[in-house]
């Protein structure tokens, strides 16, 4: 990602998220607070960053924030969603991870998102751990699953 993508990562991050009734049923002030950590993510997040482009549009992201073997965020415009952009994107920080060393990827979502779990299962990871835990863009507690993947 270079600077000037950061407002269309943003708005591809809340968009997916948006469309996602699992993940937008925590109240009526959830979708400020959590535009408000796409953009700001976005806005500092470059170095860290990988978009998937369709036609010159970004249509995906991902994200390795924290730990080397993290897969922080994965986020698919919901008109993109399931054409391989997303799997396209694992596949790739998959390569990145390797060529670093690393082992193994860890990712985590909310633990009703089962198009995303279906995904990550069908890209390797099984699921480790089931349970609550901070959500810092959402301020709340909510009910995660973290998945690995042996690279």
């Amino acid at each position: 990602m270079i600077e000037a993508d950061a407002d269309r990562v943003g708005k591809v991050g809340f968009a997916a998220w948006a469309a996602n009734p699992v993940l937008n049923d925590f109240g009526s002030d959830m979708p400020d607070r959590v535009r408000s950590a796409f953009r700001d993510f976005a806005d500092t997040g470059s170095r860290v960053i990988l978009v998937a482009e369709s036609d010159g549009e970004i249509v995906g992201w991902t994200a390795r924030d924290g730990e080397a073997d993290y897969v922080s965020d994965l986020w698919v415009d919901p008109d993109h969603q399931g054409r391989g952009a997303g799997r396209a994107l694992l596949e790739h920080v998959f390569s990145v991870m390797r060529r670093e060393g690393i082992e193994r990827a860890r990712i985590a979502t909310h633990a009703r998102n089962t198009a995303a779990i279906r995904l990550y299962e069908r890209c390797g990871f099984v699921l480790v751990w089931r349970g609550l835990e901070r959500s810092e863009a959402m301020q709340m507690d909510v009910e995660k699953v973290h998945l690995e993947k042996a690279l």
